[in-house]
């Protein structure tokens, strides 16, 4: 078991890489939460609109635009190594599927079973990867929840320290909401289906994507759902936390036909 430290140390002006795979492949955080506070004044119905609103809230959507795309666009050169080796495990991985050996087996791969095939690719590769399972109680603000990740470590650099580098390989639907308006889906458009770079930019996307749902549910004059706010979302990367060591899985071809379970002996456990 080990404590992560809180993200509230994280500088959010870092940017963050060019990680977006179909996009870009050819071409501080303080006390308070997001934005301001965790919950929204409604709107009085009789309140007409106003135009300087509506400009406020064109420039809003425009800022939060250019900000994302400038935190995606930077990467160093340890995250591009880590995100081509994760392209190219994932793609591979895809092709030819991943024999589920879960409890509850399905035929071809599961998330689970992905994520840890990565994982072992990735080590065979000479990188410090592992599982992470984040949990976290229930507060006044937030529910309780957990949640597994990728994440590699490198201590190399005596004048760097240990350097975080986290794999989210459900990046983009971690964020998606069901009644969002189209300004945030816009947005959320530009983010990639995996994610692979610094801890710290992390802290900064998840700074920028928290402020815009809040923004977007207070256009719609809603309720922001606690699983939403900047605090659940944050403890899903940077709570406390245990690491897990996969071994190794059956790559196979997708299979039609029912999937053997393993023997107890043979099960792999978070």
């Amino acid at each position: 078991m080990m404590t992560r430290r809180n993200s509230d140390d994280i500088d959010a002006a870092a940017s963050f890489t060019n990680f977006l795979f179909e996009l870009f492949e050819d071409g501080n955080d303080s006390n308070d939460s997001c934005q301001s506070s965790d919950s929204y004044d409604d709107f009085d119905e009789e309140d007409e609109i106003d135009p300087n609103i509506v400009e406020e809230d064109k420039d809003f959507w425009e800022d939060q635009y250019q900000l994302l795309h400038a935190t995606l666009y930077r990467t160093t050169a340890f995250e591009s190594r880590i995100r081509q080796a994760t392209k190219d495990a994932v793609k591979e991985l895809n092709l030819v599927g991943v024999q589920c050996i879960c409890r509850n087996p399905v035929a071809g791969s599961c998330r689970n079973c992905l994520r840890k095939e990565v994982s072992v690719r990735l080590q065979d590769l000479g990188f410090n990867c592992a599982i992470y399972k984040s949990k976290w109680r229930r507060s006044m603000e937030i529910p309780s929840g957990e949640h597994r990740y990728l994440e590699v470590i490198d201590k190399s650099s005596s004048k760097k320290g240990e350097v975080r580098v986290v794999i989210e390989l459900n990046f983009r639907a971690e964020f998606e909401m069901a009644r969002a308006s189209n300004n945030y889906n816009q947005l959320l458009n530009q983010l990639p289906e995996i994610f692979v770079g610094k801890a710290e930019r992390l802290g900064a996307l998840i700074k920028i994507l928290c402020g815009a749902a809040k923004r977007c549910m207070k256009e719609k004059n809603m309720h922001l759902g606690p699983w939403r706010k900047h605090k659940y979302m944050q403890a899903k990367w940077f709570g406390t936390c245990e690491q897990t060591t996969p071994g190794p899985l059956l790559v196979l071809g997708y299979s039609t036909g029912p999937v053997r379970k393993p023997r107890a002996s043979m099960l792999i456990f978070d």
